[in-house]
């Protein structure tokens, strides 16, 4: 009889706890250890510490790990200033300061870059940064009704997990949309149906606060009118299907204003916007004093939204066109153009991941272009956009991780690095984006 060899599985070490002694950080500002020959990277540890860590994912090569219990502290370690810190995962670096936040971001993203596009040094401008509380003018806010119990939870998702921790307040959500768990808390039990609704999304828009209701039945009116009783200064809307709303008492549609600009862009609830209007009002400008847009330029917007660059640009330079994937954004930031007495936006609508089309907009000459993309980057733009040959590219990056890659791209096409600087969109996270300046 023949006997094959079979090796014995690994055993995983998902869902046990270890003890990790921390070295170093990464980009995201997690706690980097080694348990065997495998990288560890330790949520909610730092440098120098100590930890116990309760093992979420055991790959071939690293293992992933949430800190339970700190053994010996970091000198940086501080106590959170939010009494939710430590169930809710909306802000992963509480336990640290604003400042410690933005300097370990800036170092782990500055040897990241460093790695992937083979540059030794990086030329860092100083970081846009805003209030670390209040600073929210969007949110989703989680829904869950425990059947057993007969009560709802309203708030937001622990860190990894999809268990909604109930929270009366915010700190870093905008004081005007601070009535909004209130008064879910008030009208939720009030539905004969307690799973109709789903999730709500808040929102501060022109100094008045909108609720978006998400829900997968019907609601009669009187429980639509129910919300609304709940808190009648805000703009209530229901969503039973996707991207499809309904008024539930004043119809107003939402915008924000571009005070130094004198811009004011209308926008769809379920439109994306910046959530950091301080941060946001920095990045445009800086995006103008970068760019230096002149009378002679023809302007290239990339993932343009809803026009947020785009228009500024429009003020200065002789033509802008503005690409966006999203039909109804492309209306919108039209739309926003002629509000505005803009004449010169020209909005398109491409999905800039596949090959460029033989459109008018791209045969057109270009001097200056800007693209701010989602998380995933713009890989296969790039490669276009070097084509075009502009003499300076501005990337706006929400991911450092994508904006290496492109980035390396852009350095290997005959561009340089100009500048580059840290955004502080979301204190108290471990996200930082980036803006970066290249020129040929």
């Amino acid at each position: 009889m023949l006997n094959l060899y079979k090796a014995k599985p690994k055993t995983s070490l998902t869902g046990k706890t270890l003890t990790f002694s921390i070295d170093s950080s990464d980009y995201e500002v997690h706690g980097i250890s080694k348990h065997e020959q495998k990288i560890a990277f330790i949520s909610g540890a730092l440098p120098g510490e100590r930890v116990q860590a309760k093992v979420a994912e055991d790959k071939a090569g690293y293992l992933k790990a949430l800190s339970t219990k700190v053994l010996q502290a970091s000198a940086l370690r501080i106590a959170p200033p939010c009494q939710y810190a430590a169930q809710c995962g909306g802000c992963q670096l509480q336990h640290i300061s604003a400042a410690n936040q933005r300097e370990l971001k800036q170092q782990g993203i500055d040897k990241l870059i460093c790695h992937q596009t083979g540059l030794t040094s990086l030329p860092w401008q100083p970081m846009l940064t805003a209030a670390g509380s209040g600073y929210r003018r969007r949110a989703r806010i989680g829904i869950w009704y425990d059947k057993k119990q007969r009560r709802f939870s309203v708030g937001f998702r622990q860190h990894a997990d999809k268990q909604i921790v109930a929270v009366d307040s915010c700190m870093v959500l905008s004081p005007l949309l601070a009535p909004v768990f209130a008064a879910l808390n008030q009208a939720l039990p009030q539905l004969k149906d307690a799973t109709a609704v789903t999730h709500a999304e808040v929102l501060e828009a022109g100094g008045t606060a909108f609720v978006i209701v998400r829900h997968v039945k019907p609601l009669t009116q009187a429980e639509q009118q129910g919300f609304v009783a709940a808190w009648p200064e805000a703009i209530w809307l229901g969503e039973a299907t996707a991207g499809e709303f309904s008024y539930w008492n004043t119809t107003i549609t939402p915008q924000y204003r571009l005070a130094e600009q004198q811009l004011t862009l209308q926008f769809s609830p379920d439109d994306f916007i910046q959530v950091n209007a301080a941060i946001n009002q920095q990045m445009v400008t800086q995006a103008l004093d970068w760019l230096q847009p002149g009378s002679n330029d023809t302007v290239l917007d990339l993932y343009a939204g809803i026009g947020n660059f785009s228009l500024a640009l429009a003020q200065r330079a002789k033509t802008v066109h503005a690409l966006e994937g999203v039909a109804k954004m492309v209306q919108q930031l039209a739309t926003n153009a002629k509000l505005n007495g803009l004449s010169n936006v020209e909005a398109w609508q491409a999905d800039l991941h596949l090959a460029w089309p033989k459109a008018r907009w791209n045969k057109a000459e270009y001097t200056k272009v800007l693209l701010d993309p989602a998380r995933a980057g713009a890989q296969g733009a790039v490669e276009q956009i070097v084509k075009l040959k502009p003499a300076q590219i501005l990337y706006v990056s929400c991911n450092a991780a994508t904006f290496a890659r492109d980035a390396k791209v852009l350095l290997q096409s005959g561009y340089s690095l100009e500048k580059i600087c840290g955004v502080d969109m979301f204190a108290h996270t471990s996200h930082l984006e980036l803006m970066a300046l290249f020129s040929r």
